[in-house]
């Protein structure tokens, strides 16, 4: 959430913001409306009960013959009172739904437009390589995985439905092997390891701001008003919730290791070969707790642990500044590192980091205390590994013969393995 204050003494840059996302400007107009008849609707409620106060007071005062008249005074003006306090509620509540439909302000810097504006920064890694030099035509991931016995789609969907699938022998010890080295780098850079529950509230998962336009992407369980968590930066930004932080040592860094599910509505007809884009799925992501104004700085940290993790996996990938109309409704700037995907000679993204500024924290009441009083802390977010690894590992590394190198950084994590070889059938 917005500060309001701030808002109403400068809404041009949440105007601005509006605009760059390709969003309804006036939703600010809107917010600052409501936030003035909240507070007058706050105002005439005080007012009436501190007029019902010093009435009911002077009963106690009041001769006999004065008391009747003072105590129908009393019944009316609570009354009054009782709406006017309705009506202030309800006001409030206005002013908070309408606040809470404003995404975070982007920062300075921010490519304006949507999904196809972002800036590419630059090109990291290993050049893509010249299969064709090489002397064979590249196989996808899922024929390199079938050979390898390693994934099963068809299993997957008989068992659960599309987008489904089972990860086996060489397969399921790739996944552990990329999150187990995720976690141990974390570890070393100071991040606390963490097993998060995959069911919030509806509390934590819109005060994270994923129960906006995009909330049918998400799995609900009426029966128990629960949400299946599509990241682990849900469960990690509520554990702090309604709590006062001490950031004087620096930020709060957590690693969360978790099993996510998205329902991918609005993903038709996309990527659905293989292990692409599916429902379930294992992610390790970083989150940080931090001051405000150290916030950009934290943010270029973890876009370097993620580079770090790129590297020891050997990857040719790019790293792009996201559009504005492309950020989720919690982020303020996100930096993606996409791998290169040689059979579809494009870019996937495999990791994502965002600085949420201040937006999730006022929503889920976490603040620090500092010599200038209460403020609300940053929180960013950010992948270390996550299933979809697999796809840019067994593409760039496959092998004429369906094999596939290991790179060095991952070989202690599968047992030495430096070859991944077809399974004879």
């Amino acid at each position: 959430m917005i500060d309001v204050r701030a808002l109403r003494e400068n809404p041009e840059p949440a105007r601005d913001s509006q605009r760059a996302r390709g969003a309804d400007p006036g939703l600010v107009d809107e917010i600052i409306e409501a936030d003035a008849a909240r507070r007058g609707a706050l105002q005439e409620f005080e007012s009436l009960r501190a007029t019902q106060k010093e009435v009911s007071k002077s009963v106690g005062r009041a001769s006999k013959e004065e008391r009747p008249a003072i105590l129908a005074k009393a019944k009316e003006l609570a009354e009054q009172v009782k709406a006017a306090e309705a009506r202030a509620n309800a006001a409030g509540a206005e002013a908070d739904r309408l606040a809470r439909q404003l995404p975070n302000l982007v920062l300075d810097g921010v490519p304006r437009g949507g999904e196809d504006d972002y800036t590419v920064l630059r090109h990291e890694g290993p050049a893509p390589r010249d299969f064709a030099a090489e002397g064979f035509e590249p196989k996808d991931h899922l024929a390199l995985g079938e050979g390898l016995d390693a994934i099963d789609t068809k299993r997957g969907a008989k068992v659960s439905g599309a987008r489904f699938y089972y990860l086996k022998g060489v397969g399921a010890r790739l996944e552990l092997a990329l999150m187990s080295m995720a976690l141990d780098q974390a570890h070393r850079a100071g991040f606390v390891p963490m097993m998060t529950p995959t069911l919030v509230s509806p509390q934590i998962m819109g005060g994270t701001g994923f129960l906006g336009e995009h909330s049918d992407e998400i799995y609900y369980l009426p029966a128990d008003d629960l949400y299946l968590t599509g990241t682990s930066e849900v469960a990690l930004a509520g554990y702090h919730a309604d709590e006062i932080l001490d950031l004087s040592d620096g930020p709060k860094r957590y690693l969360g290791w978790s099993t996510c599910y998205r329902r991918e509505a609005g993903a038709a007809g996309k990527d659905t070969r293989g292990i692409i884009r599916v429902h379930q799925f294992n992610k390790a992501e970083m989150f940080s707790y931090c001051r405000p104004e150290d916030a950009a700085e934290e943010h270029q940290r973890f876009l370097a642990w993620e580079e770090e993790m790129l590297a020891k996996v050997e990857l040719p990938y790019r790293v792009i500044d996201t559009a504005a109309g492309d950020l989720g409704t919690s982020a303020a700037r996100k930096f993606d590192c996409e791998a290169w995907l040689p059979t579809q000679e494009r870019y996937m993204e495999v990791t994502s980091t965002s600085n949420c500024t201040t937006f999730q924290a006022r929503r889920l009441g976490i603040r620090e205390r500092r010599e200038d009083g209460m403020t609300a802390v940053a929180t960013l977010n950010g992948t270390l590994a996550t299933t979809r690894w697999i796809v840019a590992i067994l593409e760039n590394h496959q092998q004429a013969d369906g094999s596939i190198y290991v790179p060095e950084a991952l070989r202690p994590y599968l047992g030495g393995l430096e070859v991944l070889s077809p399974v004879a059938r």
